[in-house]
């Protein structure tokens, strides 16, 4: 069970299996179990092996995959299936971050068959939606955000709904050094709120919503502190062991 906040680290293309053993004997020694909190690791999905026989004795850490395909199986060369991804242990899925969408052309429709598949092969997907800042300085930000949302979750039930996560990351913000600041990662995080509600009934209340962006040790305890804000998904302050057994102890 998910408890919040939850801090999860996206490292990208980064960390081989070598690197993750090494980041991961630094970083148990300063995060010792705690039950007021929940940590995930997305690492490459060559080296989630080596993360989960790190992980074997925390079974507390949770360990997910990056990108996923929505066919079960087939001829798709370089892809990886949902129901792989668990056999090989994981339990969560990144569905949706900007640099698919906007790096190799995921669309709207796909995040949603993706998720489907997610959910159908017992997963979690963690949802991420977020604006470009051309959209946001449009006015366009929630309108950009509830269409995310509302076509990730279209092949999702209601009570399936509830057991996703949601990453909200301003694609403006991504790895820029900028921020969005908390009254503004306050009501986007309201924005998502309100549609999971429409989608999930009040079930939609106990998903988590958490803000990525240029989060670190100097600002995440004011934003995981954010009302509205259950957590923080974070990219290149994740990759270095002290630096982030600092932020998941916020």
């Amino acid at each position: 069970m998910l408890r919040k906040p939850v801090f999860a680290a996206n490292w990208k293309m980064n960390h081989g299996p070598t690197d993750a053993k090494a980041f991961l004997r630094t970083f148990l020694v300063h995060y010792a179990r705690r039950t007021d909190r929940s940590v995930v690791f997305f690492p490459p999905a060559l080296t989630m092996h080596a993360v989960t026989e790190a992980l074997r004795d925390r079974p507390d850490i949770i360990v997910g995959v990056q990108n996923i395909h929505w066919e079960a199986k087939g001829a798709f060369t370089g892809e990886l299936s949902a129901s792989i991804a668990r056999d090989a242990g994981a339990r969560m899925v990144l569905v949706g971050h900007s640099e698919r969408r906007h790096i190799f052309g995921e669309t709207d429709e796909q995040t949603g068959l993706k998720c489907a598949a997610v959910v159908t092969a017992g997963l979690t997907p963690m949802l991420c939606v977020g604006e470009k800042l051309e959209q946001r300085e449009r006015g366009e930000a929630e309108s950009v955000v509830e269409r995310q949302l509302r076509a990730g979750f279209a092949g999702v039930q209601p009570a399936q709904i509830a057991n996703a996560l949601v990453a909200y990351e301003p694609v403006w913000a991504i790895g820029t050094g900028r921020t969005a600041l908390p009254k503004d990662a306050s009501a986007m995080h309201a924005t998502v709120r309100r549609v999971l509600k429409e989608l999930a009934g009040d079930r939609g209340a106990q998903v988590p919503v958490l803000y990525g962006g240029s989060v670190s040790r100097g600002n995440v305890a004011e934003l995981v502190a954010t009302p509205g804000v259950d957590g923080v998904l974070v990219g290149g302050a994740s990759l270095e062991a002290d630096g982030w057994a600092t932020i998941v102890r916020a």
